[in-house]
């Protein structure tokens, strides 16, 4: 069995459960549904109309919601009580339920769909939390994860201000190679995946939402919604770092340090995995 652990030095199960509860209380002044986001994970769910759909690690319900407005019957399920309590304020459209992704309070094969964005990251053993997904998948069933890879985040030109952070942040991020092992070892037969790059428009402020929109980066509110910032950053580092990027956003010589940082492995990635 394969299992991804941790770095001794990086938040631990209850530590994560805090950061949630904590950056969760204005976790949606930035933070929000991304709308060609939750077309794609709608798309490679390959749902229909009034099927169930499970969102583990929902967070605030942003994307449970946006595939809920898309006629899904979701569940959403988080370990942070704070997350959850703002997703019942916005909306009744889910089912929301406390929770762990590593021991999934539903019985075999309640879903023919199950989606997590943005989470597994946060998950402390992963093929743990890829079992219990493929245990409530139904036949044929697609478990659909939207996330970055440690090879992705290397090629963010945020490295060039804020290298202890990605640093960090990249130790937390599976491999690809780890996601599909993970999968494999879970029991799912067909994994696929699909690059995503980010859009100047994107509405949902994750940690390279402002790839083509430094100044996102300068804003207090946005770095709180955004983990690494919120609970991985040195606070000297982010003042250094938000100072040399005004300078160089002052100068014009921001637009030397993004095209020097540019790749063709896509900034994120949906993995598509069938049972």
């Amino acid at each position: 069995m394969v299992e991804y652990t941790r770095p001794d030095d990086m938040p631990g199960h209850d530590e994560g459960m805090a950061l949630y509860d904590s950056i969760g209380k204005g976790y949606d002044a930035t933070r929000r549904a991304d709308p060609s986001i939750a077309e794609r994970l709608m798309r490679h769910l390959g749902l229909t109309r009034g099927e169930r759909c499970l969102d583990v690690a929902c967070g605030t319900g942003n994307y449970t919601i946006a595939l809920a407005n898309q006629g899904l019957r979701m569940h959403g399920l988080d370990r942070s009580p704070t997350m959850l309590q703002a997703a019942r304020a916005k909306s009744n459209l889910g089912h929301w339920c406390l929770g762990d992704a590593g021991a999934l309070p539903f019985p075999d094969r309640s879903f023919p769909g199950v989606v997590c964005t943005l989470a597994i990251h946060h998950f402390p053993a992963l093929e743990s939390a890829f079992c219990e997904a493929f245990r409530v998948l139904g036949r044929d069933g697609r478990f659909v994860l939207f996330t970055q890879t440690p090879e992705q985040m290397r090629g963010i030109w945020l490295n060039r201000y804020f290298p202890n952070m990605v640093l960090r942040s990249l130790g937390l991020m599976p491999t690809l190679e780890t996601i599909n092992n993970a999968l494999t070892g879970a029991g799912f037969i067909s994994i696929a995946t699909d690059p995503y790059e980010v859009a100047e428009d994107l509405e949902d402020l994750f940690l390279y939402s402002g790839k083509h929109r430094p100044w996102l980066y300068l804003d207090p509110a946005v770095r709180a919604g955004i983990s690494s910032f919120a609970t991985l950053a040195d606070p000297q580092e982010v003042e250094e770092g938000c100072r040399a990027l005004a300078e160089d956003m002052g100068s014009g010589r921001i637009k030397e340090v993004m095209a020097s940082y540019e790749h063709d492995r896509g900034d994120y990635l949906f993995v598509i995995a069938r049972k």
